[in-house]
């Protein structure tokens, strides 16, 4: 990972981030009416119930107001002295992708298989800005995590926040500017006090949230524990900023978190004890790591152009992946734990087949800068991968990925997730003026009406 200077919290995107200033107006203008919805007690599944009321901000956008006319992020554009089309224009014309090592991109193009993204896989829903996440290294963007189709977390500034959907309501997990305490403390776990953490990952599963620092920090919170469970820092050297965590199940079914460093050590932790049982060095920064679905097998992906399968248990390199230009930053695998896509600077992504690495199955591209978020949806059925900005792109798997869904916003994507049953897709946008959080929900065809036309 490139060296990167934090010199504050917020906003620090360097040569990709985009400042959506330009939108800012008087919302005393904005006469939108507020969005009244009612829930029963019983039909909430939400992991908490909120302790606090929020209005929902006049600024929030409904699917019924989207359908009739509203922009879905809110931007005025009848106010504006531009046209949407005429921004995104002008927006493609303009926008730098980052490279860690020039390359041409006349190769890529022929290369990349052609997709059909005039498809509506996930309709719009609901867009807030009463949370959104914040991006605090401009390569790092694995910031939202959904745990049901109306519970997202996501990190916004120095808190962990909880978005209900149901609720209409946010609320704070974990304070991580206030000294962070560890509830329980194990022999040989080297558990300590934190403060001021800025959080660069994250990952949720089940009911535990792991948090990594831009200083090596690790922080585990088991959601039905009062406290923190766990807190340490885990690399002390200058650029130690924890690139990544990934909390799955070994062969055995215990619960493992594996966090990839900068200084190019995929370390293993047991969520019981919070014990680290190994670790396993590689040639360069590991910048994501994800584990395949039986617990087996390890994507590893770091500051250079080939990726890494490894052991999951020794850390053994298995095989290479070759074939992108640049550095990875993200990587995802398929239910069917056969398949695991890999997205790069070089503005792909790519499908491995892990039987057989010596060549790529398939290779996306996208439409502006570097692949920097993959997610499959837990049934298979859907993939999708987010640009550092601005897209977002879903394919369908059972139509061989050639058909597919391209979400148009403006702004950083902090992060993208499928609820677990596949439900519903969340975008997080960092933005000054218009960052949010938007959630959109799956398309089902009646296949009996439309049999009978």
């Amino acid at each position: 990972m490139a060296q990167f200077q934090n010199q504050e919290l917020e906003y620090m995107i360097d040569d990709e981030y985009y400042d959506m200033t330009d939108f800012e107006h008087n919302n005393n203008n904005n006469n939108n009416n507020r969005l009244q919805k009612s829930c029963a007690e019983d039909s909430m599944d939400s992991d908490f119930e909120d302790d606090f009321d929020q209005n929902k901000s006049k600024t929030d956008t409904s699917a019924e107001e989207a359908r009739n006319g509203k922009d879905i992020q809110g931007i005025p554009w009848e106010r504006l002295n531009f046209t949407r089309d005429k921004y995104r224009e002008t927006r493609l014309k303009q926008y730098k992708n980052y490279e860690n090592i020039p390359h041409s991109r006349e190769h890529l193009e022929k290369v990349c298989k052609k997709v059909d993204k005039s498809q509506t896989l996930y309709d719009f829903q609901f867009n807030t800005r009463l949370v959104k996440p914040t991006v605090v290294h401009f390569q790092l963007r694995n910031l939202l995590w959904a745990t049901s189709k109306h519970d997202l977390y996501l990190m916004q500034n120095y808190s962990v926040m909880h978005w209900s959907s149901l609720l209409k309501r946010g609320k704070e997990v974990i304070n991580v500017a206030m000294p962070v305490l560890p509830t329980l403390k194990y022999p040989g776990s080297f558990s300590r006090s934190l403060s001021r953490v800025q959080v660069s990952t994250m990952a949720v599963r089940d009911d535990l949230i792991v948090a990594g620092g831009f200083h090596g920090e690790l922080i585990c919170k088991y959601l039905n524990k009062p406290g923190v469970s766990f807190a340490t820092k885990i690399a002390d050297d200058e650029n130690a900023i924890t690139n990544s965590v990934d909390i799955s199940y070994s062969s055995s079914g215990s619960t493992r978190v594996m966090t990839a460093n900068n200084d190019a050590l995929i370390r293993v932790f047991d969520a019981k004890s919070f014990t680290c049982t190994n670790s396993f060095k590689f040639p360069w920064s590991v910048n994501d790591t994800s584990v395949s679905p039986d617990g087996k097998l390890l994507a590893v992906l770091g500051d250079s152009t080939e990726c890494l399968l490894a052991d999951a248990h020794s850390g053994k390199e298995i095989g290479k992946m070759k074939g992108h230009l640049d550095y990875s930053f993200a990587s995802a695998w398929h239910p069917n734990g056969q398949v695991v896509a890999t997205g790069n600077q070089d503005t792909t992504c790519r499908l491995w087949d892990v039987r057989n690495l010596c060549k790529s199955l398939m290779v996306f591209k996208g439409r502006m800068g570097a692949i920097r978020g993959i997610r499959f949806s837990g049934d298979g059925r859907f993939m999708a991968m987010a640009e550092p900005a601005d897209f977002v792109h879903v394919f369908d798997t059972e139509s061989g990925y050639g058909s597919g869904q391209e979400i148009d916003v403006f702004g950083e994507i902090g992060g993208i997730s499928f609820s677990p049953d596949s439900e519903a897709l969340f975008v997080g946008i960092s933005d000054r003026t218009y960052g949010s959080v938007l959630e959109f929900n799956r398309r089902h065809r009646n296949q009996y009406l439309e049999s009978m036309f």
